[in-house]
């Protein structure tokens, strides 16, 4: 068992949270408190009400999140919020998110996860958002082929190719979620092959007319790293047990 407060703190120093600028409806870091007490720790991609339940059959009372309570937005307290934050009062649940910040954490972080699963032991950032470098890119060589073969293997799934570039992969770029919309700026810093989990239907266009290989691995499979890191960390450092609650969407 663990103070909630002292997870908290250590988690907002660890991300940095009060130096990196997010998107407003991120709000990151303890959107709901519990009693104060932590006997498990659990983590899922969204906050949802199965994650909820999920959370509290597994006998954890802490969740933590990558998109969080508010990601739709300002909204009123019924329907499924109502019945969400019910939930959770009743089984005395936490909720902790961290967005942009576990993106691009450089232990933890979504997209340094990505690049080592992919065989890139050294990556360095890039693509400035908010102020911060969001994206990791690595300098290889190695076949377009091969590339696809790892990403289909990491993330357990199908991927979407837009073959446009070399065969070669030589400046290989990520950006987890949802970056296909940055494929012009991501192209202009030299990146010939672009991983991210989900583009718009003229991403494909842009990325033959650029020239460049884009590979859609999934908006929820390229988010899944991080907040498993993150939980496995703040478990052995807080000596709690964890576990990983898998909802995936399909995107």
């Amino acid at each position: 068992m663990a103070a909630l407060s002292e997870i908290v703190g250590y988690c907002d120093s660890h991300l940095r949270l009060g130096e990196i600028q997010d998107y407003e409806n991120a709000l990151n870091g303890l959107q709901l408190e519990n009693s104060g007490q932590v006997t498990k720790i659990a983590s899922a991609v969204d906050f949802s009400s199965r994650g909820l339940e999920e959370c509290a059959k597994r006998g954890a009372n802490l969740l933590i999140v990558h998109h969080g309570m508010f990601w739709p937005g300002l909204r009123p307290v019924t329907k499924a919020l109502r019945r969400q934050l019910k939930f959770a009062f009743e089984n005395d649940l936490a909720i902790y998110s961290a967005h942009l910040p576990l993106d691009l954490h450089p232990e933890v972080g979504n997209n340094v996860l990505l690049m080592r699963a992919l065989g890139f032991e050294e990556s360095e950032p890039f693509f400035e958002e908010k102020g911060s470098l969001l994206g990791r890119r690595a300098l290889a060589d190695v076949a377009l082929s091969e590339l696809i073969k790892r990403l289909e293997k990491v993330v357990a799934g199908p991927v979407k190719t837009f073959p446009s570039g070399s065969k070669n992969g030589r400046a290989i770029g990520v950006i987890t979620g949802a970056a296909g919309s940055e494929i012009e700026r991501v192209a202009a810093e030299g990146i010939d092959t672009f991983i991210t989990g989900e583009a718009p239907h003229w991403a494909a266009i842009a990325a033959e007319e650029l020239g460049i290989n884009l590979l859609l691995a999934g908006h929820y499979a390229t988010e899944t790293f991080g907040v498993k890191a993150l939980a496995a960390h703040l478990a052995k450092k807080f000596q709690v047990d964890w576990e990983f609650i898998s909802l995936p969407t399909g995107l």
